[in-house]
């Protein structure tokens, strides 16, 4: 326990009463989601905590909720120590008299953005809407299989620091975009948000928070998980729908071509679950998992142990013993998924991207000597700011999430 939380450890007696916060609460299989949409702080209870904060929420005090719980499972409950792990969260407005530091809450991108202003993103039509703009693209690449452009159709200008500074520019606003669609998601289900760059393993990426998704129904979860997705579907196929009506010989279907492959880009990427892509989010839902990253990590250390020295490691339990067996069995597969995926992007990067990045650099340096054309020197200094900045990007980035305890976007699991 930190500081800061033994600070808030309040004194609970049996006669005391609390005051709750705000909460919102879901059922989810044998357990509940108990959270405090305000600082987006969540954890997964059995039947028995949520009954007591509903008992407290009503008033009763410590005691008499303690009682009424012996009464309805037959099993002794320790309510002060639940009381006083719910005022740690957040969770607690006053008990007694006394009120309680409430922590800040964490900043929303977009904070005038209401629910109300983007309700129309969880509305059904749309998903359909969305299907039928697929299919139509579908269906124009199978009749015209040439309208589908090669990796050259990148390579729309003869100037590569054109090519570069303009992909950049499409490729981080599609991006923006992506996660822009998350945010407005989530908002319509009256979850704040935030937007913010992160690292996943070597790429740089943006990454929104949208804690508190997880007590939406679940379509409206699978929507904000998906919405992204969905965006660069929409996207992609309306360019298709663009190429199929402009001359191939023109500026707008060569710019158009180029936006398409940007578009798909992204996609392969979400099959990359061991990075916590958007799919991954939905796996997790699907399976019924609290953490599947956290705890296939956990699991993928501890048979590295077991196999590493058995000896040593003979008695350590299996941290997934704990789970229950839905989740059990889904992070143990996942635990493969994450080693094996983890290593084969990490060896990609030590032979492919590093050294490419590399030599890109290098060149751009030599192209700063004395003696190149003008234009000479515009191309490498576009590479260096682009390519350089990028991965200094990175390099802050990934200092800063090392630095900062961020709560990750998954349920907590009590005790953990």
């Amino acid at each position: 326990m930190t500081d800061t939380a033994a600070e808030v450890q309040p004194r609970v007696v049996p006669a005391s009463r609390v005051a709750l916060h705000e909460l919102s609460m879901r059922r989810d299989r044998d357990e509940w989601i108990v959270g405090r949409m305000a600082t987006r702080t969540f954890v997964a209870l059995p039947s028995a905590g949520a009954r007591a904060v509903r008992l407290l929420g009503e008033g009763l005090s410590v005691a008499r909720t303690q009682e009424r719980l012996r009464a309805d499972t037959g099993e002794e409950f320790d309510i002060a120590d639940f009381v006083a792990d719910l005022a740690v969260l957040g969770f607690v407005a006053r008990i007694d008299d006394r009120p309680l530091p409430d922590p800040t809450p964490p900043r929303a991108s977009l904070p005038r953005l209401r629910p109300r202003h983007v309700r129309f993103a969880l509305h059904p039509v749309l998903p359909v809407a969305v299907a039928v703009l697929t299919a139509a693209a579908v269906v124009i690449l199978l009749l015209r299989p040439g309208l589908l452009p090669g990796y050259r159709a990148l390579l729309w200008s003869p100037h590569g620091s054109v090519v570069l500074l303009s992909g950049a520019a499409a490729g981080w606003t599609l991006l923006l975009v992506h996660e822009l669609a998350h945010l407005v998601t989530a908002r319509a289900a009256g979850v704040p948000g935030r937007m913010r760059l992160g690292t996943r393993l070597q790429f740089l990426v943006m990454q929104t928070d949208i804690s508190g998704i997880e007590l939406a129904p679940r379509r409206h979860r699978l929507t904000a998980y998906l919405s992204g997705i969905a965006l660069n579907l929409s996207v992609a196929s309306a360019l298709v729908l663009v190429l199929a009506v402009t001359d191939p010989a023109s500026t707008v279907h060569r710019l158009s071509a180029a936006a398409l492959l940007l578009a798909l880009m992204p996609l392969p990427f979400q099959l990359m679950v061991f990075t916590r892509t958007d799919v991954y989010f939905v796996l997790q839902d699907l399976t019924g998992c609290r953490d599947l990253y956290g705890d296939g990590l956990a699991y993928a250390r501890y048979r590295y142990r077991r196999a590493l020295r058995p000896r040593t490691h003979a008695g350590e339990d299996d941290p997934s013993a704990r789970l229950p067996r839905h989740e059990r069995r889904a992070v143990r597969v996942y635990s493969v998924v994450l080693v094996v995926g983890t290593a084969a992007c990490l060896a990609f990067m030590a032979a492919v991207t590093l050294p490419l990045d590399i030599a890109l650099l290098a060149r751009a340096v030599r192209g700063l000597a004395p003696g190149n054309t003008p234009a000479g020197y515009a191309d490498s200094a576009a590479v260096l700011v682009t390519l350089g900045g990028v991965n200094v990007l990175w390099l802050v980035t990934k200092w800063r999430d090392h630095r900062s305890r961020r709560r990750p976007k998954e349920v907590a699991r009590p005790g953990t």
